[in-house]
Protein backbone atom coordinates (compact mmCIF):
# COMPACT_ATOMS: atom_id res chain seq x y z
CA UNK A 1 0.00 0.00 0.00
CA UNK A 2 0.95 3.68 -0.16
CA UNK A 3 1.34 5.66 3.04
CA UNK A 4 2.93 8.73 4.63
CA UNK A 5 6.05 7.59 6.46
CA UNK A 6 8.34 9.37 8.91
CA UNK A 7 12.08 9.37 8.23
CA UNK A 8 13.41 11.93 10.67
CA UNK A 9 13.15 15.59 11.64
CA UNK A 10 11.35 17.43 8.83
CA UNK A 11 11.27 14.35 6.59
CA UNK A 12 7.94 12.70 5.75
CA UNK A 13 7.47 10.78 2.51
CA UNK A 14 4.71 9.28 0.38
CA UNK A 15 5.94 5.75 -0.29
CA UNK A 16 5.16 2.05 -0.18
CA UNK A 17 4.58 0.42 3.19
CA UNK A 18 3.63 -3.13 4.26
CA UNK A 19 -0.03 -4.02 3.89
CA UNK A 20 -1.75 -4.51 7.27
CA UNK A 21 -2.97 -7.96 8.27
CA UNK A 22 -5.29 -9.38 10.91
CA UNK A 23 -3.07 -10.15 13.91
CA UNK A 24 -5.69 -10.73 16.61
CA UNK A 25 -9.31 -11.96 16.56
CA UNK A 26 -10.47 -8.46 17.66
CA UNK A 27 -8.75 -6.70 14.72
CA UNK A 28 -10.32 -5.14 11.64
CA UNK A 29 -8.74 -3.89 8.43
CA UNK A 30 -10.07 -0.53 7.27
CA UNK A 31 -9.75 0.92 3.78
CA UNK A 32 -9.09 4.58 4.49
CA UNK A 33 -11.38 6.99 2.63
CA UNK A 34 -10.53 10.21 4.53
CA UNK A 35 -7.58 11.19 6.66
CA UNK A 36 -6.21 14.45 8.02
CA UNK A 37 -3.08 16.15 9.29
CA UNK A 38 -3.35 17.05 12.97
CA UNK A 39 -1.43 19.70 14.86
CA UNK A 40 -0.08 16.88 17.03
CA UNK A 41 1.53 15.39 13.91
CA UNK A 42 3.73 18.47 13.71
CA UNK A 43 5.46 17.43 16.94
CA UNK A 44 6.57 14.33 15.00
CA UNK A 45 7.60 16.33 11.95
CA UNK A 46 9.66 18.67 14.13
CA UNK A 47 11.35 15.82 16.00
CA UNK A 48 9.91 16.47 19.47
CA UNK A 49 8.39 13.04 20.08
CA UNK A 50 10.91 10.33 21.08
CA UNK A 51 10.91 6.66 20.00
CA UNK A 52 9.97 7.28 16.38
CA UNK A 53 11.58 4.94 13.83
CA UNK A 54 12.34 5.53 10.16
CA UNK A 55 9.48 4.21 8.05
CA UNK A 56 6.76 4.61 10.71
CA UNK A 57 3.33 5.24 9.14
CA UNK A 58 1.83 8.50 10.43
CA UNK A 59 -1.70 9.71 11.04
CA UNK A 60 -4.33 9.33 13.74
CA UNK A 61 -7.36 11.09 12.23
CA UNK A 62 -8.94 8.72 9.73
CA UNK A 63 -12.10 6.93 8.71
CA UNK A 64 -13.06 4.43 6.08
CA UNK A 65 -14.72 1.19 5.02
CA UNK A 66 -14.42 -2.12 6.86
CA UNK A 67 -12.70 -4.60 4.55
CA UNK A 68 -11.96 -7.52 6.87
CA UNK A 69 -12.73 -8.45 10.48
CA UNK A 70 -11.25 -10.91 12.94
CA UNK A 71 -13.28 -13.77 14.36
CA UNK A 72 -13.85 -11.92 17.64
CA UNK A 73 -15.45 -8.80 16.12
CA UNK A 74 -19.23 -8.87 16.28
CA UNK A 75 -20.23 -5.17 16.04
CA UNK A 76 -18.89 -4.59 12.53
CA UNK A 77 -19.30 -6.20 9.15
CA UNK A 78 -17.58 -5.83 5.82
CA UNK A 79 -18.70 -2.67 4.04
CA UNK A 80 -19.54 -0.66 7.18
CA UNK A 81 -18.49 2.99 7.04
CA UNK A 82 -16.76 3.92 10.29
CA UNK A 83 -14.81 6.63 12.07
CA UNK A 84 -11.93 5.39 14.25
CA UNK A 85 -10.90 7.11 17.52
CA UNK A 86 -7.24 8.09 17.56
CA UNK A 87 -6.59 6.29 20.84
CA UNK A 88 -6.90 2.52 21.16
CA UNK A 89 -8.95 1.05 24.02
CA UNK A 90 -9.78 -2.50 25.06
CA UNK A 91 -13.16 -1.65 26.62
CA UNK A 92 -12.61 -4.05 29.52
CA UNK A 93 -9.84 -2.78 31.85
CA UNK A 94 -10.49 -0.75 35.00
CA UNK A 95 -9.88 2.53 33.15
CA UNK A 96 -12.09 1.72 30.16
CA UNK A 97 -14.90 0.75 32.53
CA UNK A 98 -14.59 4.24 34.04
CA UNK A 99 -14.78 5.64 30.43
CA UNK A 100 -11.18 6.86 30.78
CA UNK A 101 -10.41 5.36 27.39
CA UNK A 102 -7.17 7.24 26.73
CA UNK A 103 -5.77 5.59 29.86
CA UNK A 104 -6.55 2.02 28.72
CA UNK A 105 -4.30 -0.39 30.61
CA UNK A 106 -4.03 -2.99 27.83
CA UNK A 107 -3.73 -1.34 24.44
CA UNK A 108 -0.15 -0.02 24.61
CA UNK A 109 1.99 -3.01 23.69
CA UNK A 110 5.09 -1.01 24.69
CA UNK A 111 3.68 0.10 28.04
CA UNK A 112 6.95 -0.50 29.87
CA UNK A 113 8.74 2.14 27.77
CA UNK A 114 6.00 4.69 28.44
CA UNK A 115 6.00 3.90 32.16
CA UNK A 116 9.73 4.69 32.38
CA UNK A 117 8.96 8.25 31.26
CA UNK A 118 5.55 8.82 32.82
CA UNK A 119 5.29 6.46 35.79
CA UNK A 120 2.38 4.57 34.20
CA UNK A 121 1.45 4.08 30.57
CA UNK A 122 -1.51 5.70 28.79
CA UNK A 123 -3.30 3.91 25.95
CA UNK A 124 -1.78 3.06 22.61
CA UNK A 125 -2.19 5.62 19.81
CA UNK A 126 -2.29 5.27 16.05
CA UNK A 127 0.79 6.59 14.27
CA UNK A 128 2.36 8.19 17.31
CA UNK A 129 5.70 6.63 18.31
CA UNK A 130 6.81 3.28 19.66
CA UNK A 131 6.53 4.49 23.24
CA UNK A 132 2.77 4.58 22.59
CA UNK A 133 2.55 1.20 20.93
CA UNK A 134 4.22 1.55 17.55
CA UNK A 135 0.88 1.19 15.75
CA UNK A 136 0.82 2.17 12.08
CA UNK A 137 -1.31 5.22 11.46
CA UNK A 138 -4.12 6.16 9.13
CA UNK A 139 -2.37 8.39 6.59
CA UNK A 140 -2.39 5.33 4.40
CA UNK A 141 -4.56 3.33 2.06
CA UNK A 142 -5.29 0.68 4.69
CA UNK A 143 -4.87 0.38 8.47
CA UNK A 144 -5.18 -2.37 11.08
CA UNK A 145 -7.52 -1.38 13.90
CA UNK A 146 -7.07 -3.33 17.17
CA UNK A 147 -10.07 -3.79 19.48
CA UNK A 148 -12.34 -3.07 16.53
CA UNK A 149 -15.36 -4.17 18.56
CA UNK A 150 -14.81 -1.15 20.87
CA UNK A 151 -13.52 1.92 19.01
CA UNK A 152 -14.97 2.31 15.50
CA UNK A 153 -18.36 3.99 15.24
CA UNK A 154 -20.64 3.22 12.30
CA UNK A 155 -21.75 6.32 10.42
CA UNK A 156 -25.40 6.49 9.36
CA UNK A 157 -26.43 7.29 5.82
CA UNK A 158 -27.04 10.92 5.03
CA UNK A 159 -23.84 12.29 6.53
CA UNK A 160 -20.78 13.08 4.44
CA UNK A 161 -17.28 11.97 5.39
CA UNK A 162 -16.20 15.60 5.80
CA UNK A 163 -18.95 16.09 8.39
CA UNK A 164 -17.84 13.21 10.62
CA UNK A 165 -14.08 12.84 10.10
CA UNK A 166 -13.21 15.11 13.01
CA UNK A 167 -15.05 12.85 15.46
CA UNK A 168 -11.84 10.80 15.36
CA UNK A 169 -9.93 13.41 17.40
CA UNK A 170 -10.21 17.19 17.23
CA UNK A 171 -13.95 17.67 17.85
CA UNK A 172 -13.97 15.43 20.95
CA UNK A 173 -10.66 16.99 22.03
CA UNK A 174 -12.06 20.53 21.89
CA UNK A 175 -15.25 19.36 23.57
CA UNK A 176 -13.44 17.62 26.43
CA UNK A 177 -11.25 20.73 26.86
CA UNK A 178 -14.40 22.80 27.40
CA UNK A 179 -15.91 20.14 29.68
CA UNK A 180 -12.70 20.10 31.74
CA UNK A 181 -13.14 23.82 32.41
CA UNK A 182 -15.87 22.89 34.90
CA UNK A 183 -17.74 25.89 33.56
CA UNK A 184 -20.49 27.85 35.24
CA UNK A 185 -23.12 29.48 33.06
CA UNK A 186 -22.00 32.91 31.89
CA UNK A 187 -18.26 32.32 32.46
CA UNK A 188 -15.62 34.10 30.42
CA UNK A 189 -13.39 31.58 28.67
CA UNK A 190 -10.00 32.44 27.12
CA UNK A 191 -8.61 30.05 24.51
CA UNK A 192 -4.92 30.12 23.63
CA UNK A 193 -4.45 28.84 20.07
CA UNK A 194 -6.98 29.05 17.24
CA UNK A 195 -5.87 25.98 15.36
CA UNK A 196 -8.32 23.12 14.79
CA UNK A 197 -8.58 22.04 18.45
CA UNK A 198 -8.87 25.65 19.60
CA UNK A 199 -11.70 26.26 17.13
CA UNK A 200 -13.64 23.26 18.45
CA UNK A 201 -12.90 24.33 22.04
CA UNK A 202 -14.47 27.69 21.23
CA UNK A 203 -17.55 26.07 19.72
CA UNK A 204 -17.81 23.69 22.68
CA UNK A 205 -17.43 26.48 25.25
CA UNK A 206 -20.67 27.98 23.94
CA UNK A 207 -22.32 24.54 24.25
CA UNK A 208 -21.36 24.46 27.94
CA UNK A 209 -22.89 27.86 28.61
CA UNK A 210 -20.01 30.33 28.30
CA UNK A 211 -20.99 33.97 28.44
CA UNK A 212 -17.94 35.19 26.52
CA UNK A 213 -15.15 33.44 24.63
CA UNK A 214 -11.87 35.24 23.92
CA UNK A 215 -9.55 33.68 21.31
CA UNK A 216 -5.79 34.34 21.37
CA UNK A 217 -3.53 33.77 18.35
CA UNK A 218 -1.50 35.72 15.81
CA UNK A 219 -2.49 34.10 12.50
CA UNK A 220 -5.06 36.33 10.73
CA UNK A 221 -7.00 33.46 9.15
CA UNK A 222 -7.34 31.64 12.46
CA UNK A 223 -8.49 34.74 14.30
CA UNK A 224 -10.97 35.50 11.51
CA UNK A 225 -12.42 31.99 11.73
CA UNK A 226 -12.70 32.21 15.52
CA UNK A 227 -14.58 35.47 15.11
CA UNK A 228 -16.87 34.47 12.22
CA UNK A 229 -17.58 30.80 13.01
CA UNK A 230 -16.82 30.72 16.73
CA UNK A 231 -18.28 34.18 17.43
CA UNK A 232 -15.33 34.86 19.72
CA UNK A 233 -13.70 38.11 20.70
CA UNK A 234 -10.06 38.02 19.62
CA UNK A 235 -6.58 39.04 20.75
CA UNK A 236 -3.59 39.15 18.41
CA UNK A 237 -0.67 38.55 20.76
CA UNK A 238 1.78 40.25 18.38
CA UNK A 239 -0.18 43.50 18.65
CA UNK A 240 -1.63 43.38 22.17
CA UNK A 241 -0.28 42.49 25.59
CA UNK A 242 -2.34 39.41 26.45
CA UNK A 243 -2.37 39.85 30.23
CA UNK A 244 -3.23 43.55 30.17
CA UNK A 245 -5.85 43.10 27.46
CA UNK A 246 -7.56 40.21 29.27
CA UNK A 247 -7.48 42.15 32.52
CA UNK A 248 -9.13 45.14 30.85
CA UNK A 249 -11.71 42.96 29.07
CA UNK A 250 -12.74 41.26 32.33
CA UNK A 251 -12.94 44.27 34.62
CA UNK A 252 -9.67 43.41 36.35
CA UNK A 253 -10.62 39.85 37.34
CA UNK A 254 -9.15 37.77 34.53
CA UNK A 255 -10.90 34.98 32.59
CA UNK A 256 -12.80 32.41 34.67
CA UNK A 257 -11.56 29.51 32.55
CA UNK A 258 -8.43 29.27 30.39
CA UNK A 259 -7.77 26.65 27.70
CA UNK A 260 -4.24 25.94 26.45
CA UNK A 261 -4.88 24.56 22.96
CA UNK A 262 -1.28 25.23 21.90
CA UNK A 263 0.91 22.74 23.71
CA UNK A 264 4.56 21.89 23.24
CA UNK A 265 5.53 24.25 20.42
CA UNK A 266 4.21 27.63 21.54
CA UNK A 267 5.57 30.58 19.54
CA UNK A 268 5.12 33.44 21.97
CA UNK A 269 6.68 35.71 19.37
CA UNK A 270 9.11 38.16 20.90
CA UNK A 271 8.59 37.21 24.55
CA UNK A 272 11.74 36.49 26.52
CA UNK A 273 10.57 33.14 27.89
CA UNK A 274 9.60 31.94 24.40
CA UNK A 275 13.00 32.90 22.98
CA UNK A 276 14.74 31.00 25.80
CA UNK A 277 12.42 27.99 25.32
CA UNK A 278 13.23 27.79 21.62
CA UNK A 279 16.98 28.06 22.21
CA UNK A 280 16.95 25.38 24.90
CA UNK A 281 14.82 23.03 22.78
CA UNK A 282 17.18 23.51 19.82
CA UNK A 283 20.17 22.28 21.84
CA UNK A 284 18.17 19.51 23.57
CA UNK A 285 18.16 21.18 26.99
CA UNK A 286 14.36 21.18 27.06
CA UNK A 287 11.61 19.05 25.51
CA UNK A 288 8.76 21.58 25.30
CA UNK A 289 8.03 25.29 24.86
CA UNK A 290 5.24 26.00 27.39
CA UNK A 291 4.81 29.74 26.86
CA UNK A 292 1.01 29.45 26.40
CA UNK A 293 0.62 27.38 29.57
CA UNK A 294 2.64 29.85 31.63
CA UNK A 295 0.54 32.71 30.30
CA UNK A 296 -2.76 30.90 30.92
CA UNK A 297 -1.79 30.27 34.56
CA UNK A 298 -0.72 33.89 34.98
CA UNK A 299 -3.85 35.33 33.35
CA UNK A 300 -6.51 33.07 34.87
CA UNK A 301 -8.61 34.65 37.60
CA UNK A 302 -8.18 33.52 41.20
CA UNK A 303 -10.01 30.25 41.85
CA UNK A 304 -10.36 29.58 38.12
CA UNK A 305 -9.62 26.56 35.96
CA UNK A 306 -6.89 25.89 33.41
CA UNK A 307 -7.77 23.18 30.88
CA UNK A 308 -4.93 21.70 28.81
CA UNK A 309 -5.80 19.76 25.65
CA UNK A 310 -2.49 20.85 24.09
CA UNK A 311 0.07 18.05 23.71
CA UNK A 312 3.16 18.13 25.92
CA UNK A 313 5.99 15.65 25.49
CA UNK A 314 8.20 15.66 28.56
CA UNK A 315 9.56 18.08 31.14
CA UNK A 316 8.49 21.73 31.27
CA UNK A 317 10.77 24.55 32.34
CA UNK A 318 9.82 27.42 34.64
CA UNK A 319 6.10 26.74 34.97
CA UNK A 320 4.80 29.28 37.55
CA UNK A 321 3.67 26.86 40.24
CA UNK A 322 3.75 29.67 42.80
CA UNK A 323 1.04 31.52 40.88
CA UNK A 324 -0.87 28.29 40.32
CA UNK A 325 -0.94 27.35 44.00
CA UNK A 326 -1.40 30.78 45.53
CA UNK A 327 -4.24 31.70 43.17
CA UNK A 328 -6.04 28.46 44.02
CA UNK A 329 -6.30 27.28 40.42
CA UNK A 330 -7.48 23.90 39.18
CA UNK A 331 -5.87 22.19 36.18
CA UNK A 332 -7.55 19.48 34.10
CA UNK A 333 -5.62 17.71 31.36
CA UNK A 334 -5.41 14.52 29.36
CA UNK A 335 -5.46 12.83 26.02
CA UNK A 336 -9.10 12.76 24.95
CA UNK A 337 -11.32 9.87 26.02
CA UNK A 338 -12.55 9.90 22.44
CA UNK A 339 -14.82 6.87 22.65
CA UNK A 340 -16.88 8.65 25.36
CA UNK A 341 -17.82 11.48 23.02
CA UNK A 342 -18.17 10.10 19.48
CA UNK A 343 -21.85 9.15 19.67
CA UNK A 344 -23.18 12.26 21.47
CA UNK A 345 -21.17 14.55 19.19
CA UNK A 346 -22.39 12.64 16.15
CA UNK A 347 -25.91 13.44 17.33
CA UNK A 348 -25.03 17.14 17.54
CA UNK A 349 -23.82 17.03 13.93
CA UNK A 350 -27.00 15.23 12.85
CA UNK A 351 -29.11 17.84 14.65
CA UNK A 352 -27.34 20.67 12.84
CA UNK A 353 -25.90 22.12 16.07
CA UNK A 354 -22.46 22.36 14.47
CA UNK A 355 -20.96 22.14 10.98
CA UNK A 356 -17.41 20.74 11.30
CA UNK A 357 -16.73 21.21 7.58
CA UNK A 358 -16.26 24.94 8.14
CA UNK A 359 -12.84 24.15 9.53
CA UNK A 360 -11.53 22.59 6.29
CA UNK A 361 -9.33 24.89 4.23
CA UNK A 362 -7.43 22.39 2.06
CA UNK A 363 -8.49 19.14 0.37
CA UNK A 364 -5.88 17.03 -1.37
CA UNK A 365 -4.64 13.59 -2.31
CA UNK A 366 -2.59 11.60 0.17
CA UNK A 367 0.39 11.94 -2.16
CA UNK A 368 0.34 15.71 -1.52
CA UNK A 369 0.87 15.25 2.23
CA UNK A 370 4.63 15.95 2.45
CA UNK A 371 4.19 19.44 1.01
CA UNK A 372 1.03 20.05 3.02
CA UNK A 373 2.73 19.08 6.28
CA UNK A 374 5.12 21.97 5.79
CA UNK A 375 2.40 24.35 4.60
CA UNK A 376 0.31 23.52 7.68
CA UNK A 377 3.26 23.89 10.04
CA UNK A 378 4.34 27.21 8.52
CA UNK A 379 0.74 28.49 8.35
CA UNK A 380 1.00 29.33 4.65
CA UNK A 381 -1.83 29.83 2.16
CA UNK A 382 -4.40 30.20 4.94
CA UNK A 383 -3.95 26.54 5.87
CA UNK A 384 -5.97 25.65 8.98
CA UNK A 385 -7.07 22.07 8.34
CA UNK A 386 -6.02 19.57 5.65
CA UNK A 387 -8.25 16.64 4.64
CA UNK A 388 -6.87 14.02 2.27
CA UNK A 389 -8.12 11.07 0.24
CA UNK A 390 -5.80 8.12 -0.52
Amino acid sequence: MKAICWHGHGDVRYESAPDPKIEDPRDAIIRVTRTAICGSDLHLLDGYMPTMKSGDVLGHEFMGEVMEIGSGVTRLKKGDRVIVPFNIACGECVFCKKTLFSLCDRSNRNAEAAAKMMGYSPSGLFGYSHMLGGFSGGQAEYVRVPYADVGPLKIPDGLTEDQVLFLTDIFPTGYMAAENCQMEKGDTVAVWGCGPVGQFAIQSAWMFGAGRVIAIDHVPERLALAKSWGKAETIDFTRQDVYETLKEMTGGLGPDRCIDAVGAEAHGTGSLDAVIDKAKAAVKLATDRPHALRQAIYCCRKGGTVSVPGVYVGFLDKVPMGAFVNKGLTMKTGQTHTHRYTRPLLEKIQAGAIDPTRLITHRAKLSDAPALYKKFRDKEDGCIKVVMTP
